[in-house]
């Protein structure tokens, strides 16, 4: 089966998510470098980082591309530079992505990236990761890869409210639906929103969301 093309929007965030190969010798080491090849490759390319986190078996990021190529180099120059440190293949297979709906699911794709930490039962708080971009929003911290999503800027009136709000926020969690959403959006490489955001990205030549299962309704077949 020949794969989906990657969907891709002007001014839309895309949630990206690349798999390590298990168990790579040096890998350890490198997690702890990836902020600094991320700065590196992100000169010259027109991305905006809204929020990243790097895990043992994984690298997260959402971020608003300036052109439909800009993602898919960042991450082949990120192979590249773990290559070089790991002495082999780094990445299991085509990273995933999904394009997000500002205003409605951007800040809920911050807070599934950012907990990842403590779900995968790294951490007990998403703050004491020190691998990605948490402290930065909940004001512990700051980092000149985060560029902020206007969504995380109307979510309070002064960074403190932002900071606070988005605290609480992490200690809520996110419900279980939400989660799903964005997973089967990361796995599928589909657009995660509502009926009208998908809609508008829709194209003749590439779906934005899974097809309905079953055969369509008799009385909306061609009668003639």
């Amino acid at each position: 089966m020949a794969r989906l093309a990657r969907l891709y929007a002007p001014d839309i965030p895309q949630l990206l998510q690349a798999r390590f190969v298990p168990e790579t010798p040096g890998a350890a080491r490198s997690l702890e470098r990836v902020a600094h090849w991320m700065a590196e490759e992100l000169r010259g390319k027109s991305i905006a980082v809204h929020a990243w986190v790097v895990l043992p078996d994984q690298w997260i990021a959402l971020a608003t591309p300036g052109g439909p190529r800009d993602l898919p180099r960042l991450v082949q120059g990120m192979g590249r530079r773990l290559t070089g440190d790991w002495g082999g293949a780094v990445f299991a297979g085509r990273y995933h992505s999904a394009l997000v709906e500002p205003g409605n699911w951007v800040l809920r794709a911050m807070l599934w990236l950012e907990s990842q930490p403590v779900l995968q039962g790294l951490v007990s708080e998403a703050e004491q990761w020190r691998l990605g971009s948490t402290s930065v929003h909940t004001g512990a911290g700051s980092s000149p890869l985060v560029v902020d999503h206007p969504d995380y800027w109307a979510s309070g009136n002064t960074p403190f409210d932002r900071q606070a709000r988005y605290r609480e926020a992490l200690q809520a969690g996110l419900g279980s639906e939400a989660r799903k959403a964005i997973e089967r959006a990361l796995h599928g490489q589909w657009a995660l929103g509502d009926a009208n955001f998908v809609a508008g990205l829709e194209t003749g030549e590439r779906r934005a969301a899974p097809a309905k299962r079953g055969r369509p309704r008799k009385d909306s077949l061609d009668q003639g």
